[in-house]
């Protein structure tokens, strides 16, 4: 008798497979495809990429309580001197864990979340911690607390916590909170690009340098402004893919003619913000040492020696309490906003697989710490590849897969300049004014919290500071007004918290 030998099983044709990553990610269900997916997260890496040369530049370059930069090295020698080699090499370990962390992340938000949006290290977060927390206690130990606030922010996913106060939030706060983060990041394109700049007297902020646009770098942000403008009002394809990469050359060859140079501290006021558009190179080899170099209790060692002492304790309670409260709501409004540019909001303003990206993003803050490169959390400059059609987690595997070539590719990606990327984040901070017309503007309760809310994220710099205050607003103007019965119970809790949160240096002195 013949044994006839089992079929070996089909290869899934091209199409399947097409099929299959355009049912899971729900690329034709949102109205997208496979093309604009991947046009939208390039346009999201090219937006976010700055973070690569900018992070190393603010936890890189600051040292410790010990004096050591990260890595261990010695910030300054015996006589008092910056040792420029350690600082080199520390902004190079910095900038090699940054784009490792964020890309892993950025692919897990894709494949789990689902969501278009990409995640890295978070701005004003890291400020934080290299300017008041480092300096306190060693660089191990200061990326401890950052890995306790991320684990305590993933509890409080998987309890349900997070999600609850999401859905709690009120329509108007919501609204209020994407109209808040577009302005915000109009001014960060703005500052970023040399169009707004912070003068050495009064005014707070002016135009380019004394009132004036001077210098090569401010004419390639006019001109890519102004070219993805033009390209969206023909409803080109890759309208701000096409202006980065468009400004990029023209930066290229102006730095190669007129030989600008970058922008260091007050010197060359007209050079480069960020990275120098000159050739360096197409491929180095990352160093990753720095990941897993923590210490995830070492800070409270000294509340514990012999006994405990309070006075310890509480500071750095308040310093994990403080982190985990920006990345709580920096996350919430983020969400809101480049689901909301995206369309992608339900009837409740909630964004599909909520529970998922939450959770994703609440992971990526402990992954920061446990990397050394400071908490990771959702970028709101998402909305510019939403802006360019990415509507699905396929995005961002894109923008994740752009940070990790960018660990090997470093010298090819520092090409851009910030300020042929910037002008893109400006073009959305309009695109997202157009939901202004949501806020009921005739009632007091409902417009004036969405307004403090919008306005002090970009006067504060803080997209926390604008949630937390149009929260207490909200919470205060209903209690007067006797409707305190419709405020959801969470946002009595919140609106607490973010009282504790804006005096929490006065309960830090009374301790101290």
């Amino acid at each position: 008798m013949v044994t006839k030998s089992p079929k070996a099983a089909p290869t899934p044709s091209h199409e399947q497979q097409i099929s299959s990553i355009d049912a899971y990610f729900g690329i034709t269900a949102r109205g997208s495809t496979i093309a604009r997916e991947v046009r939208g997260g390039l346009v999201t890496f090219f937006t976010m990429a700055y973070i690569i040369a900018l992070n190393p530049l603010i936890i890189g370059t600051a040292p410790d309580g010990q004096g050591n930069l990260l890595g261990g090295a010695p910030y300054k020698d015996a006589a008092g001197a910056v040792i420029g080699a350690n600082v080199d090499h520390a902004i190079t370990l910095v900038a090699a864990a940054t784009a490792l962390v964020a890309g892993v992340m950025t692919i897990l938000m894709g494949v789990i979340g689902r969501f278009p949006i990409g995640i890295a290290t978070g701005l004003g977060l890291n400020a934080l911690l290299a300017f008041s927390i480092a300096p306190r206690m060693t660089w191990p130990q200061a990326m401890g607390l950052i890995v306790i606030e991320g684990l305590l922010i993933t509890l409080l996913v998987f309890t349900g916590f997070r999600t609850a106060v999401f859905k709690a939030v009120p329509r108007s706060l919501r609204v209020g909170i994407s109209i808040g983060i577009g302005l915000f990041i109009a001014f960060v394109g703005l500052f970023d690009g040399g169009i707004v700049r912070k003068p050495a007297g009064t005014p707070p902020v002016e135009l380019g340098i004394n009132g004036s646009l001077i210098g090569w770098p401010m004419l390639v942000f006019v001109i890519g402004l102004f070219l993805v403008a033009i390209l969206w009002a023909k409803k080109v394809k890759g309208a701000m893919l096409i202006s980065i990469a468009a400004t990029t050359l023209v930066a290229v060859i102006i730095e190669a003619i007129a030989h600008v140079g970058a922008k260091v501290g007050d010197q060359n006021p007209t050079g480069w913000a960020l990275n120098v558009p000159e050739f360096n190179g197409i491929i180095a080899v990352p160093d990753l040492s720095l990941i897993g170099n923590v210490s995830v209790f070492g800070a409270f060692g000294p509340a514990f020696s012999g006994g405990f002492d309070l006075h310890v304790f509480l500071p750095l309670v308040l310093l994990i309490f403080s982190l985990l409260l920006a990345d709580f709501f920096d996350t919430m409004g983020t969400v809101v906003a480049v689901g909301a540019e995206g369309n992608l909001l339900d009837e409740r303003g909630h964004p599909p697989h909520l529970g998922a990206v939450l959770a994703v993003d609440s992971v990526a803050a402990a992954a920061g710490g446990f990397g050394s490169v400071s908490s990771n959390t959702s970028y709101i400059e998402s909305a510019s590849g939403v802006g360019e059609g990415a509507r699905t987690g396929l995005a961002s595997v894109v923008t994740g897969v752009g940070f990790l070539l960018a660990m090997f590719f470093a010298p090819l990606i520092n090409i851009v300049p910030s300020e042929a990327a910037t002008p893109a984040l400006v073009f959305v901070g309009f695109l997202m004014m157009s939901q202004v017309t949501k806020v009921e503007w005739d009632d007091i309760e409902e417009g004036l919290p969405a307004f403090l809310t919008m306005a002090l994220m970009p006067f504060t710099f803080s997209i926390t500071i604008g949630i937390g205050a149009g929260f207490i607003m909200y919470v205060v103007l209903k209690s007067v007004r006797g409707k305190a019965r419709q405020v959801h119970p969470l946002m009595w809790v919140v609106a607490g918290l973010f009282v504790v949160y804006f005096i929490q240096g006065v309960l830090t002195k009374l301790v101290s």
